[in-house]
């Protein structure tokens, strides 16, 4: 389920950085946004509630759900003009949340896959960061935000995504 998710993770980034440069428009955004949020929504359910389901499943299902949101609140936004400070403030929590879960990542890590999973939570939390000092602080970094957004989907969800869906990584 990891490569599904991620593979669609990278989309919805390198479309919202593209939108953040400007490429893609406002009211066109959030259908990849509401589809990525709905596809992460269902995979954390499963995760969570379904067979098997254990303490590791769950907290999985959480960490993901901090995506969901934010890919959904993005889409919510572009539909009702919101100006994006919830949400700023929302990827600060996740922003100082990942500094934790990028540490247990990487101290957990055995593998090379191991590693890349925790360099990625530190990008993530970078990003996450980064949204917040543009959407609640009003700083002027939309296309540095944008690029990084961009290289993010593509070097921490769709080649990792696609590795997985193809059986090239474990």
């Amino acid at each position: 389920m990891l490569g599904l998710v991620l593979f669609f993770v990278g989309a919805v980034l390198c479309l919202n950085g593209l939108w953040l440069l400007g490429r893609i428009g406002d009211n066109e955004i959030s259908i990849i946004n509401y589809l990525v949020g709905g596809i992460t929504l269902v995979a954390c359910l499963v995760l969570a509630f379904g067979p098997g389901a254990d303490a590791a499943s769950i907290k999985a299902a959480a960490l993901t759900l901090l995506f969901t949101f934010t890919y959904l609140w993005v889409a919510i936004n572009r539909s009702n003009g919101a100006d994006g400070r919830g949400l700023g403030w929302f990827s600060l929590f996740v922003a100082l949340t990942a500094v934790p879960v990028t540490l247990q990542t990487l101290a957990g890590a055995d593998s090379t896959w191991g590693y890349w999973f925790g360099f990625s939570w530190a990008a993530w939390g970078v990003l996450w960061f980064m949204f917040f000092l543009l959407l609640a602080m009003k700083k002027p970094i939309a296309r540095l935000v944008g690029g990084l957004t961009l290289a993010e989907g593509v070097l921490t969800g769709w080649v990792p995504g696609y590795l997985l869906l193809n059986g090239l990584l474990k």
